[in-house]
């Protein structure tokens, strides 16, 4: 894990051989059903197009510690999916206190992201007309295409 200038903790797989030469693909990752499924089919689309994968994982207000920041056991399965997919990998928890949908957006723009996925719950009749407001920010802010997948998504 090392120090980044700008209040990133960063810890990265492999490093990628050129990141020029790749895509690159975003996943906002927490700890949930749907982050489950927003990593899966992150990893699934990375290896269909060759791009490499950024996960990022924050909670709101830069919190440290609590059921959307990625530790422990939790983060050991993520190392171990990421290490397992053969992909080349970074996860970044920024520590910033700022919402997640900013860092997103950041990450999508600093690595020129080819696509970010994110993953969604089930709304209410409400919930749906508002969409909800991290997943509305993604959209609204992020640059490239954004990909919502539900959890109970069945890819086959």
């Amino acid at each position: 894990m090392g120090a980044h200038p700008q209040g990133l903790c960063v810890l990265t797989g492999r490093p990628p051989p050129t990141v020029a030469s790749m895509g690159t693909l975003i996943v906002g990752y927490v700890p949930t059903a749907q982050g489950d499924a927003a990593l899966a089919t992150g990893i699934e689309e990375a290896r269909r197009r060759g791009h490499r994968i950024v996960v990022v994982n924050t909670a709101r207000g830069g919190e440290v510690s609590g059921p959307l920041v990625v530790q422990g056991e939790a983060r050991s399965r993520l190392d171990a999916v990421l290490a397992t997919s053969g992909l080349e990998h970074e996860v970044r928890q920024p520590l910033r206190g700022r919402e997640p949908a900013e860092e997103i957006a950041d990450a999508a723009d600093e690595t020129g992201a080819d696509l970010v996925v994110i993953g969604m719950r089930h709304r209410s009749p409400v919930g749906k007309l508002i969409l909800g407001s991290a997943a509305q920010q993604i959209l609204l802010e992020v640059s490239c295409p954004v990909l919502a997948v539900k959890a109970s998504y069945d890819r086959r």
